[in-house]
């Protein structure tokens, strides 16, 4: 039987719901359309943390979420939805242009982290990796 991470993405992203926080809308999208196409069952985008927060409380649980850590429109950053999602033990994907180590791989040193620029392979292969170790 082949692995799915490494032989049909679709396989592993079948029925699985996914939470995409990124503020810069194109990135963002593109995420959710990456998802989609691989075959997720179902991509939520939000743009903000205020948003991430309601998705994340509406109790229709995810399968894992994919972060950008730096958010630059509202000056903030993204780990404090990452210690929700980490409290209700879904994974974490951080895409960064942070260089190296820093407070995300200290806090949470289970997920993911995706240097940008990446492209969709890359995401779809961590997307695969991080779902096989639940």
């Amino acid at each position: 039987m082949s692995d799915p991470a490494k032989g049909d993405p679709r396989a592993m992203l079948a029925g699985k719901r996914f939470l995409v926080l990124d503020d810069e809308f194109l990135i963002g999208f593109d995420t959710q359309n990456v998802l989609e196409t691989a075959g997720a069952a179902s991509v939520v985008y939000v743009s903000t943390t205020a948003d991430a927060r309601a998705a994340i409380d509406t109790g229709q649980p995810f399968d894992l979420a994919v972060l950008d850590l730096l958010l630059g429109r509202e000056g903030s950053n993204s780990l404090g939805i990452a210690e929700m999602l980490a409290k209700r033990k879904i994974p974490i994907i951080f895409i960064t242009g942070v260089s190296g180590n820093g407070v995300h791989t200290e806090q949470f040193p289970e997920a993911t982290v995706i240097a940008k620029p990446y492209d969709a392979a890359e995401l779809i292969a961590a997307v695969c990796e991080t779902l096989s170790r639940r």
